[in-house]
């Protein structure tokens, strides 16, 4: 899903987004209140295929992205929400040395690095509660490490603006050190049948999802939303290569939030999120405008899904940041 953010002098992205010509609603707002439960629910639905596919070809390839990676790697990992991918790689990789989850959600932050000092006590776990797209500092490593190692999956790069994305990868880069790789997941699904089933799936839980969104700002915003008077709908926009998650009013009215009055008229849209789907050649585009190159592709036969282990380019490009910067999204954390 998309990194809809928005960054305004009174640095109110919420009120500021939702007076916009398009109203959007920065996506950093799907996973509050509960809404990390109900996205761990839409990974295990049938219908919802890119986790399946990710896990399925880290299974496959993990020897052999261990062995590329080498011994004792500080692993840093932007987005980490329940770690279950992150224990199949720390569990494949030689002597890892520390592992460093970074998330805003804090307290399945805090859950997954206990578990994980219980399960893994050799290596040094030191999460970092943070918006990864803002500026934080990372801990000082009590272990050597030989190589830092940015594990990126479930897609969530296609959550970033093609923009964004360049910015943030190439953050990562210069975060990572010089010798550095990373481990990226990325979908190139195009058929608007199979999109449409992930984003919109029967049983209605990514409905609930979407609208969570709401409910969060009813509850901290004083806003008035009535959940009923809005619908889920998910659109494949092929000339961008992106599936659009919107919330539609069923008709005109208005909603306070912060005591603030939003008009909709009917059939009006608030946007919350994009989720692109890159093709290899834009995802190579995309890797050397941000100072990375891939060493290998690892892709199967069902799906379009492919992960990325990525080296520096020889001269890396560092990027500037993008007018309006980069919001908030997770990685197996965001509707990628």
């Amino acid at each position: 899903m998309s990194l809809l953010a928005l960054r305004y002098d009174d640095d109110d992205d919420v009120l500021a987004g939702l007076r916009s010509p398009r109203k959007q609603l920065p996506c950093r707002l799907l996973y509050a209140d509960g809404g990390d439960e109900l996205f761990e629910r839409i990974c295990a639905l049938d219908a919802y295929y890119p986790t399946r596919a990710e896990l399925a070809l880290l299974d496959a390839h993990l020897p052999q992205i261990a062995h590329n990676v080498g011994p004792a790697a500080r692993v840093i990992e932007p987005g980490s929400g329940d770690g279950r991918k992150t224990r199949r790689l720390l569990r494949a990789l030689d002597s890892p040395s520390s592992y460093v989850p970074i998330d805003i959600a804090h307290d399945q932050l805090r859950r997954m690095a206990e578990q994980l000092r219980r399960e893994l006590p050799g290596i040094e776990i030191e999460p970092v509660t943070a918006d990864y797209s803002e500026p934080f500092e990372l801990p000082v490593p009590q272990h050597a490490f030989r190589r830092t190692l940015v594990f990126f999956p479930g897609s969530t790069i296609g959550n970033f603006e093609p923009g964004e994305a360049r910015w943030f990868l190439a953050q990562l880069a210069a975060l990572a050190g010089n010798d550095r790789m990373l481990l990226l997941g990325a979908d190139a699904t195009r058929d608007p049948a199979v999109l449409l089933r992930a984003y919109d799936d029967h049983d209605r839980v990514t409905a609930a999802f979407n609208k969570n969104v709401l409910a969060h700002l009813n509850r901290t915003r004083g806003a008035t939303f009535d959940l009923d008077a809005f619908d889920h709908r998910a659109i494949w926009n092929a000339d961008a290569s992106r599936v659009e998650m919107h919330l539609v009013s069923k008709r005109r009215q208005t909603v306070s939030v912060s005591g603030q009055p939003i008009l909709f008229t009917a059939g009006e849209s608030i946007v919350t999120e994009h989720c692109y789907k890159h093709t290899p050649a834009a995802m190579h585009a995309l890797l050397a405008l941000s100072g990375w190159r891939p060493r290998q592709v690892f892709t199967g036969a069902a799906t379009a899904f492919r992960i990325w282990l990525c080296e520096p380019l020889a001269v890396a490009h560092r990027g500037k940041a993008p007018a309006g910067g980069v919001a908030s999204s997770r990685n197996g954390g965001a509707l990628a």
